[in-house]
This record gives structure tokens, C-alpha cells and sequence, in this order.
């Protein structure tokens, strides 16, 4: 699939992944309708100048991604929504026994779940209904759908029972949709992201930093947002990359 004039749907494009995913789309001539919670998703968009647009949206609310995807489908210049970069999500941790003894919150699982695994399933088969329908190009393909996973998902640490289990349902569901979705020329990826440098990072000390910096093999530091929107791109362009989970981590697995 080309970028130019076809138009991507990017949620969580506030900042960080999304943000970077939005500008390499833009910068390689594509449109873009950015989603986020966050009110400065409405200055990205603007900087993205006209080709840009942007709503404000809950992931796992069924009326506000409808309403979504219409957008992006009426900013598409009649050639429909070609394909969806997901990245919006939370970062949780919380231990099963605390130090206190006391029990994990079973809330705060299930906030963790509905937010990062239902409002990925949530936005997955609202771009596939919109994407059924446009005409097919080269090889038939007519949309891809790029999730974010994490590292997390293979390689949880303590703490990280709610985030892996939500991200290792994101890769679950990367090859059955594929397979699913073929039939109407879709494809579906997701990317597993190790430590990268994002908004989420900005709580966690300098210390901190420099040790997860250190525990990858190469390159030895943090991973750039920029490299995340490239191995976007390439998804997009390449249309043998389906069905599977790209580790994107310069070899990191987490103690």
C-alpha cells in the first residue's frame, strides 16, 4: 500500500509513538485523522497542516470510535479509510500481594484490560467494517491495521500482570484477524515496542533510565519514537507483513 494520498487513522497522537507515526505518514505525503484524549492532540494536527485532522475519543466507547472512523472516512477525498496505527494506552503497575498483604485491585486489572485489550479489539472491528468497503488496489488489498504490543508481553516483569496480559491479548489477536480479515483484503500487525523514549518515561528516575538504557544489547540507549513511525512505514508499504508481532527493542528481554 502507498501513503500518498491515502488517509491513516492514528489514536493515541498526543504524543510519543502516535505523534512520530503522524508526521512520517504526513511527511511521505499521506493524510492523517489524529485520536486522542488529550487536548493537545488539536496542535499536532495543526502542525500537520491541512492534510491533518484530529477528534477527541475514548478507545472502548463504541459511539465516540464510530464517529471516529466517520471522520476519517469523510476526510479520506472519497477514498475511504486505509488503514488504522493504534497506539493509544496505559502503562499500570500493580503487585498480586502487596507489601501489606493485601490484594491486588481488581479494578485497576480491568481498567488496564478495557483500555489497552478491548479498546484495541473495539477499534479493530470498526476500521475493518469501514475498510470492507473500499475499492481494492494492488493485490486486492484494501486496508492495514498496525497495533501496539509491548515487550512486555514475552517478557513481563513483577507488577506486570494486568499490562502483559493486556498487551499478550494485542499479539493474540494479531494472526486470527489476519487470517480473518483476509478475505476482505486487510491486513493486520502489531508491533512490540521495548523501552522507548515517550511521555510515559518522563516519571521514572534518571537512574532508572541509564540501567534500562544499559540492559540493551544495541544500541545502548532508549528507543527513538521516529524508528518506532519507521517501522510504521514500512508495514504499511510492505504488503507480505501480515499476521505477525515485529519485536522492536534492540534485543532487550526484561529481567
Amino acid at each position: 500500500m502507498q501513503l500518498t494520498e491515502n488517509t491513516f487513522l492514528i489514536t493515541g497522537a498526543a504524543s510519543g509513538l502516535g505523534a512520530a507515526s503522524a508526521r512520517r505518514i504526513v511527511n511521505a505525503g499521506g493524510r492523517v485523522v489524529l485520536c486522542d484524549l488529550q487536548e493537545g492532540v488539536a496542535e499536532q494536527a495543526k502542525e500537520l497542516g491541512e492534510v491533518a485532522t484530529f477528534c477527541l475519543g475514548d478507545i472502548t466507547s463504541d459511539t465516540d470510535m464510530q464517529q471516529v472512523i466517520d471522520t476519517c472516512v469523510a476526510h479520506s477525498q472519497g477514498r475511504g479509510l486505509a488503514g488504522v496505527v493504534h497506539c493509544a494506552g496505559i502503562v499500570s503497575v500493580g503487585k498480586l500481594v502487596d507489601r501489606n498483604g493485601h490484594p491486588a485491585s481488581l479494578e485497576a486489572y480491568s481498567k488496564t484490560i478495557n483500555i489497552n485489550l478491548v479498546g484495541t479489539f473495539n477499534i479493530m472491528r470498526l476500521a475493518a467494517a469501514a475498510m470492507a468497503a473500499n475499492t481494492p488496489g494492488e493485490d486486492g488489498e484494501r486496508g492495514v491495521i498496525i497495533n501496539t504490543a509491548s515487550v512486555a508481553a514475552f517478557d513481563g516483569q513483577v507488577g506486570q500482570c494486568a499490562y502483559s496480559a493486556s498487551k499478550a491479548g494485542v499479539a493474540g489477536m494479531s494472526l486470527p484477524a489476519a487470517r480473518e480479515l483476509s478475505r476482505h483484503g486487510i491486513r493486520v500487525m502489531a508491533i512490540a515496542p521495548g523501552v522507548f523514549e515517550t511521555p510515559m518515561m518522563s516519571d521514572i528516575p534518571e537512574d532508572a533510565v541509564k540501567a534500562l538504557s544499559a540492559a540493551v544489547p544495541f544500541p545502548k540507549r532508549l528507543g527513538k519514537p521516529d524508528e518506532f513511525a519507521l517501522m510504521v512505514e514500512q508495514i504499511i508499504v510492505n504488503t507480505m507483513l501480515n499476521g505477525e508481532v515485529i519485536r522492536l527493542d534492540g534485543g532487550i528481554r526484561m529481567q
